[in-house]
């Protein structure tokens, strides 16, 4: 199954596992739990979908890569305790807790209490781990110390061909465990990329290279190979890269996608997205300056350069929709802070009393990034701002509706600032459909551009929001799904045609 099935499949399966009846017991008693066993290719989200699947139902997450273990940190050590048997003393060995049930307690102990114990690359443990492991799996427990009830074990491992050290699980095992087998998909892939803001050229290049996505291929030096984690790690560093003005070459690119010619590839391809965003001015194309002959260039140029050409400016809007949109979030959370604070009472100062509050919301949006299993950069850079801008706002007045005033003031700027990023993103779009719709009418450029408007993750609710007529009817008219799937087509036929052929950029 594609890993976007997994997750769906992971979601439910907590959702059942923790359903409990009319008595509040569990409606699948712990014995019948079975673990979830995710067997794929490396690098390919399984680490990313229990993550994201535990968050999205609330629940706690620990996890572990076991091949980082040893049978003591993940048994605990023995000791010798005194018991009574039949009326006499006797010595036997007891284990302390288990580094990993440990750290599950404290998840428990701090209000999480239910959640996943996931345990990566479970079948390339040690010998001297892998009874531990195979006790874990039939038992859940660790030595002689079981998982707290509420707990769900998911594994995680790769097949044999990708991995040498790989154990084969028996038949006893796996009759007491859900294995789930995981391939790499493209599409799938895609959508969380867009979701996550991958590098757009990245996006781009895999649009005009999808069997570049994933690969992993045997060879007499060593084996090469591509992975999904490889292009999300890549595009994390182009974003600094970028930032800081810093070359990129083959050789770096090889770093993260270990397949010389794909790294290559990819390469070459950066260095032509840059010209081509240089050479169209897609910042003067987004602000309704049009450069001389750039009509004649886009109309004349590749099928390949057009493509890249209206994926830059999807990009470019990309960014005018992230920042009105983050802009929004920020004035949105002000106004409820001030809104609070108007109707709030207490003693001391009007300062006295924003400082409080400011620092009770600080306090919250700390908690909540203790507690969120995966980074969000954005999200924390809209808390950052809203702190930045309540602490600039800070009343000084020692009368309280004199210092809401004051307040609301810096409040106004803030409104007026983002309805401004609202008003040049809206004009930009405009602007990209006239460009577009001069340059190509309603060919498959058009295709492309209204399906990734679609799909976006900030494009699709700033036009919900505020609204773009010619997306709507160009959605509709193009009937976008069914002539994307032809391009679809014609793009993974000229793939194949460029492996053949080895054409380059």
């Amino acid at each position: 199954m594609n890993i976007k099935r997994a997750k769906e499949e992971i979601k439910h399966t907590i959702r059942a596992y923790l359903s409990r009846d009319n008595t509040g017991n569990y409606r699948i008693p712990s014995i019948r739990q079975r673990p979830l066993l995710l067997i794929g290719p490396p690098g390919v989200g399984k680490t990313q979908i229990v993550a994201q699947a535990a968050q999205e139902c609330g629940v706690g997450l620990v996890s572990y890569t076991i091949t980082h273990h040893t049978r003591q940190t993940a048994v605990g050590l023995p000791f010798i305790k005194e018991v009574v048997y039949g009326g006499e003393n006797r010595s036997v060995t007891g284990y302390t807790m288990s580094e990993i049930l440990a750290s599950v307690w404290e998840r428990i102990e701090s209000g999480e209490k239910e959640g996943i114990l996931f345990i990566d690359e479970i079948n390339c443990v040690s010998e001297t781990l892998a009874p531990t492991m195979l006790q874990f799996l039939q038992c859940k427990t660790f030595g002689n110390q079981p998982l707290p009830e509420g707990w769900l074990i998911i594994a995680a491992g790769n097949p044999p061909e990708y991995n040498k050290s790989v154990r084969d699980f028996d038949i006893v095992t796996l009759d007491r465990v859900r294995r789930m087998d995981i391939e790499a998909d493209l599409p799938v892939w895609k959508e969380y990329a867009r979701a996550r803001g991958l590098f757009p050229a990245l996006l781009s290049y895999l649009e005009l290279r999808p069997q570049n996505f994933y690969k992993i291929i045997p060879d007499v030096d060593g084996t090469q190979f591509v992975t999904a984690r490889g292009w999300e790690d890549l595009s994390e560093l182009l974003y600094v890269y970028q930032q800081l003005e810093l070359p990129t070459d083959w050789e770096l690119v090889h770093q993260f996608l270990q397949h010389e010619e794909v790294a290559r590839d990819v390469a070459a391809y950066l260095e032509l997205y840059r010209k081509y965003s240089d050479a169209y001015g897609v910042d003067e194309i987004l602000a309704g300056r049009i450069r001389s002959g750039v009509y004649a260039r886009a109309m004349d140029a590749a099928f390949d350069e057009r493509l890249s050409l209206v994926s830059l400016i999807g990009s470019g809007l990309a960014v005018r929709f992230a920042a009105a949109r983050d802009a929004e979030a920020v004035t949105e959370s002000c106004y409820a802070f001030l809104k609070s604070f108007h109707a709030a009472s207490g003693e001391g100062t009007p300062a006295q009393l924003w400082q409080k509050m400011l620092d009770e919301k600080t306090a919250d949006a700390q908690l909540q990034e203790h507690h969120r299993l995966l980074p969000d950069k954005r999200k924390d850079g809209i808390l950052s701002e809203v702190s930045r801008l309540l602490g600039e706002w800070t009343p000084v007045s020692a009368d309280f509706e004199e210092a809401f005033e004051q307040a609301r003031a810096g409040f106004a700027a803030q409104a007026e600032h983002a309805e401004k990023l609202t008003e040049t993103a809206s004009q930009a779009l405009e602007y990209a459909f006239d460009f577009i719709e001069n340059a190509f009418g309603e060919g498959q450029e058009m295709v492309v551009f209204v399906t990734e408007l679609t799909v976006g993750r900030d494009s699709a609710p700033f036009i919900a929001d505020n609204g773009c007529d010619r997306f709507y009817r160009y959605n509709q008219s193009l009937l976008v799904g069914s002539r994307r799937a032809a391009l679809r087509q014609q793009l993974e036929q000229d793939a194949i045609r460029g492996d053949e052929h080895s054409r380059e950029f």
